[in-house]
């Protein structure tokens, strides 16, 4: 099976297992034990990572914060963040396009009481720069926007968003799940004061993730979530894991070294996917085409398909999906899609195809051929497609471009 799913998770890559394999059985220590050995040598392999991972995302070691991964910490910038400013403001910012662990994380805000304004994107998935400006009110103390988006791949301008953010006064915070380990991530230089992340997007381990704090200009402080030792600053108590941690550095290490080749060549492959697959099919079109992207994720509407049965269809041979990992059981269509303007049965006939270093040019020939046979094969079996085929507007029966 080929794997094309690597938005839902990336191999651990060799180098980053190899790092990690002492650190289970010989160095097996407690990073917190300050009185032998055994913990010094997980304490200096914590602050190792923690260095690798500040230098990939151009920021102090000191302003990383480990988690067990990107939800938590984005539930920790979003709470903490609440918690510790609500008596300033009670008002957040972010868009109808955020995972779920912001919009679950604002919608518990809400539930406090907090108020969360919730900015469209235009056709190509773009936040509204001037709604977003016009949002924030001076009782808004954080405004969340993410890098770029899981299930399209567009990268949002985050360097505008930032200064915005700046001119107004308030806080940024930016889910960058999806960037980090992709492409250049500098959330001092974009005015960024909190982003999320997690090691299982960028070829490390699952479990682990972390959240960058700026701690100048001015040191921000949410409140803590876990409590019970004073782990991390105090701001995530709780035994750290040394293996998944020593993972994720390697894996920064890793992404620092190969990120711009590895860019390039998925780059090549993806518009080659589009290319062809857009060349052999008709009425195939690609989400986002025209804003920039990650370099290695595509999402295409196969008008006139059921993306469900499309995927059934391909099961055996290719691993894909039709959005986010966190949301795949839902029958309901990509709240993504639906904010960029597509309807929901367009919505619900596209998949995401997002590549991997360790894919090869024959795997994305291969894939271009099965897409053309599978959807073919699909759309001659479909009223949907004989109705359109015999000039039937479509626009009445959902399946209209505007």
């Amino acid at each position: 099976m080929i794997y094309m799913d690597n938005c839902s998770t990336t191999r651990v890559a060799p180098e980053v297992l190899e790092r990690m394999l002492p650190y289970f059985s010989e160095f097996f220590g407690n990073a917190a034990s300050r009185h032998h050995r055994f913990g010094w040598q997980a304490a200096e392999a914590i602050e190792e990572a923690r260095f690798l991972v500040g230098n990939l995302l151009q920021v102090d070691a000191g302003e990383i914060v480990f988690t067990s991964g990107a939800t938590e910490a984005i539930n920790l910038a979003i709470k903490g963040i609440w918690e510790h400013y609500k008596k300033k403001g009670n008002h957040i910012v972010t868009t109808t396009i955020e995972h779920k662990a912001v919009l679950d994380s604002c919608d518990w805000v809400q539930r406090q009481g907090g108020k969360i304004t919730y900015v469209p994107v235009d056709k190509n998935g773009l936040v509204d720069l001037q709604q977003l400006e016009e949002a924030i009110t001076d009782q808004t103390i954080l405004v969340s926007v993410m890098w770029a988006n899981n299930e399209t791949g567009v990268i949002q301008p985050m360097d505008r968003i930032g200064q915005i953010c700046a001119n107004k006064g308030v806080l940024c915070m930016s889910d960058a799940t999806q960037a980090l380990g992709k492409i250049s991530v500098n959330p001092s230089a974009t005015g960024i004061q909190l982003l999320a992340f997690s090691a299982h997007k960028f070829y490390g381990p699952k479990g682990v993730g972390g959240l960058f704090i700026q701690k100048r200009r001015p040191a921000i402080k949410p409140a803590a979530l876990l409590h019970g030792g004073g782990h991390e600053g105090g701001f995530r108590s709780g035994t750290l894991n040394v293996p998944g941690i020593v993972g994720m550095g390697a894996a920064a290490a890793l992404a620092d070294q190969d990120m711009e080749k590895d860019a390039c060549k998925l780059a090549d492959w993806r518009n080659f996917l589009e290319e062809k697959t857009t060349g052999n099919l008709a009425e195939v079109y690609i989400n986002g085409k025209h804003a920039p992207r990650l370099p290695q994720v595509s999402n295409m509407t196969f008008r006139f398909t059921d993306g469900t049965t499309l995927l059934a269809k391909l099961n055996g041979k290719l691993a894909l999906s039709s959005g986010s990992a966190c949301t795949s059981g839902s029958l309901d269509p990509s709240h993504v899609l639906r904010a960029m303007g597509l309807s929901a049965n367009m919505a619900k006939a596209s998949l995401r195809f997002s590549l991997g270093k360790y894919n090869s040019e024959a795997e994305i020939d291969f894939v271009i051929g099965l897409l053309q046979e599978r959807v073919t094969e699909l759309r001659s079996l479909s009223p949907l497609w004989e109705m359109y085929l015999d000039g039937t507007d479509m626009k009445a029966l959902g399946w209209g471009m505007g």
